[in-house]
Formats: structure tokens, C-alpha cells, sequence
């Protein structure tokens, strides 16, 4: 398959996404209104100590768009399935790659305006501190909401009801959020569970988020790196175990 086509299934996919997205109002809501409200809620309730909600919201800036990225995209790549819309796309001349690139694109755009929106509502409104570049803080939550995608993609291969697919999330993202650093640092973790918290994803996320915040010229290209492979092969195993149907 020439480049141009394969770009062009690309751009297909993704364009239909979003444009269904736009449609469900309640997911919309979920993706880009949920977020804030939950890091409003947490400084509502640290009202009363501004060092509690500096020390939470970084790693909360880090879980909420995983979570939430990873959740709609596994429920809705296995809709895709059960209602036979993969299986059309498919039958044309477009392969795993490109449907799972173009989901890819569609929620990486909708991730962008999420992260945008949380990180604007605590920088502007929630007297988040930041000793490093806002920016970086914001290219850090739009690649956490891509790995969730990525993750979301992959697992919703496994899963043959969407009750299934929510099923993962115990198994993929709550490790995760008792081993990042959220509420123990990563190196006051016994030695097992600090080798444990290596392997995951979101341990970089919310270093990266946490370096941000206390360093004003914060090291950060190896996290990014990190997130960025992990992605890349949640991606490469979503293209090798997607099949076209749920039987």
C-alpha cells in the first residue's frame, strides 16, 4: 500500500472519530469536562492547605487523562468490533495499521484539548505553582492521554464485551496508580515493588509531571522517550491482536 494511500486512511478514520465523537455529547463531556471537574473537586477539598493540592496535582494531571483516554478508547475500538464497523473498514484497502493510526490521531487531538483544559483550569484558576515551563507540563498530559489511547486500543482486542473491556481496568491501571508515586515515592517502595514501578508507563508520566513542577529547567527527554515507546508498542501489539469481529 503506496504512503499516500495509507495517510489518506489515516486522515478517513480519524475524521470519523472525531465527528462521532461530537456527536455523543455525554462522552464529550466525559473527556474534556470530567478532568477539570475532578482537579477542581481536589482543591475544593485542599482548600485549606495549598501544599497538599501542589503535591497531588501533578500526578493527577498524569492519572485523570490515562484513565479517562483509556477507558471511552477500549470501550469504543470494541464497539467498532461488535457492531461490524471494523469489519467494513476493513473489507477496503486499509489495513490494521491505518485504523489503528487514525483512532490514534483522533483521540491524540481530543487528548490535546483535554490536557489543554486541565492544565489551563490549575495554572490559571487553581494557583498551581510551576517551576518549570507551562508547556512542558501540557506536552507531558497530551503523551500520558496518548498512552492511555494506545493502552485502550490494545487491550480492547482481548475483550468481547464492552463489560469486559471495563474489566482491564483493574488489571491495567490501578498497579499503575498504587505504584507511580502518588501517594508512597517511587524510592521509599520496596525494592520488588520500585523494580515493578519501572516497568510501568505511568511511573514516567508522573515523574515527568512532578519534575515539571519543582524544577525550573527539568529533565524530562528521558520520560517523554519512555512514554513515548511504551505507546508506540501498545500500538504495535493493538495492530498484531485486533481482529475483525467479536465472535
Amino acid at each position: 500500500m503506496s504512503p499516500r494511500r495509507t495517510v489518506g486512511n489515516t486522515l478517513a478514520v480519524a475524521r470519523r472519530v472525531l465527528i462521532q465523537l461530537r456527536r455523543d455529547r455525554r462522552t464529550m463531556a466525559m473527556l474534556l469536562v470530567l478532568p477539570c471537574a475532578i482537579l477542581v473537586l481536589l482543591w475544593w477539598m485542599f482548600h485549606g492547605d495549598s501544599l497538599e493540592f501542589q503535591s497531588l496535582a501533578p500526578a493527577l494531571l498524569a492519572l485523570i487523562p490515562f484513565i479517562v483516554m483509556f477507558l471511552v478508547t477500549s470501550v469504543t475500538t470494541l464497539r467498532e468490533r461488535t457492531s461490524g464497523t471494523l469489519e467494513r473498514l476493513l473489507a477496503m484497502p486499509m489495513g490494521k495499521v491505518d485504523f489503528l493510526a487514525g483512532y490514534a490521531l483522533a483521540f491524540g487531538l481530543v487528548a490535546a484539548v483535554q490536557s489543554a483544559l486541565a492544565v489551563g483550569v490549575c495554572v490559571l484558576f487553581l494557583d498551581l505553582d510551576l517551576a518549570g515551563p507551562t508547556w512542558m507540563l501540557l506536552v507531558v498530559a497530551v503523551l500520558d492521554a496518548v498512552l492511555g489511547t494506545a493502552l485502550g486500543l490494545f487491550v480492547s482486542a482481548f475483550a468481547r464485551t464492552e463489560f469486559q473491556a471495563v474489566q482491564f481496568m483493574p488489571l491495567i491501571v490501578i498497579p499503575q496508580i498504587l505504584l507511580c508515586g502518588l501517594f508512597i515515592a517511587r524510592d521509599d517502595l520496596p525494592d520488588v515493588l520500585h523494580v515493578v514501578s519501572d516497568l510501568l508507563p505511568l511511573s514516567y508520566a508522573v515523574d515527568a509531571m512532578t519534575a515539571v513542577t519543582v524544577d525550573a529547567d527539568p529533565a524530562i527527554l528521558g520520560d517523554v522517550a519512555l512514554i513515548l515507546a511504551f505507546a508506540a508498542a501498545a500500538l504495535v501489539g493493538g495492530a498484531l491482536t485486533l481482529r475483525r469481529r467479536t465472535d
